[in-house]
């Protein structure tokens, strides 16, 4: 699973029900179930399936649909030169929850630490002075919420494979536009590759 999708899913979930109704979310949730065995809030983390449903109901109407529920969570900002892209958060609850990770100063020092590096949990918690018990914590809420992503694996001296993690995000931004707070981030390569909603957002 990739963490920017995951990053958006109860922002994308919430919009899509607002969208489609009761009756529609019904036939597409039995109908991903069917298909896949998974409910919404699944498909919109492997939104790939997702799409594929819609378009079994709405056909090219798909298109419109998607575009409608990405325009309301982000936007990509499309670059002349070969740059990524920057993603401009304009969901408030999926902005809310970034500024609430950078304002806690232990989750902040992990996120910057891990912008250029992959660790695993033990060694972020050394490198960043963290109590175990809390930073365990933290740790885990910022891998729940996809802020970090795994990288890679370790194999320890008694040859258990342990995970590294990094940050989905390797540049980070936040201006102020007409008195409101606007979030502005670029993905690490890898991550924008295996997001199936950044995909979609860059085809519509």
């Amino acid at each position: 699973m990739n963490g920017f999708d995951i990053l958006v899913s109860k922002s994308m979930n919430s919009i899509i029900k607002e969208n489609l109704g009761k009756k529609t979310i019904q036939k597409v949730e039995n109908r991903l179930f069917e298909k896949y065995g998974i409910n919404l809030t699944q498909a919109v983390v492997e939104f790939h399936k997702l799409d594929a449903v819609l378009r079994e109901f709405f056909g090219v109407g798909a298109d419109g649909l998607e575009k409608k529920f990405f325009e309301k969570v982000a936007s990509l900002e499309k670059l002349e030169n070969k740059e990524r892209e920057w993603i401009r958060l304009e969901d408030r609850t999926l902005s809310q929850t970034i500024l609430e990770s950078f304002g806690d100063n232990d989750k902040k020092l992990i996120l910057n630490l891990l912008s250029d590096r992959s660790l695993i949990v033990a060694d972020i918690l050394d490198v960043c002075k963290i109590p175990q018990t809390s930073g365990y914590r933290k740790i885990n809420v910022l891998i729940q919420s996809g802020l970090l992503i795994p990288n890679g694996h370790v194999t320890t001296n008694e040859g258990k494979k342990v995970t590294k993690y990094t940050s989905l995000f390797d540049n980070f931004k936040i201006d102020i536009e007409k008195n409101n707070i606007v979030i502005k981030a670029r993905l690490k390569s890898e991550a924008a590759n295996n997001s199936s909603v950044i995909q979609i957002m860059q085809v519509l």
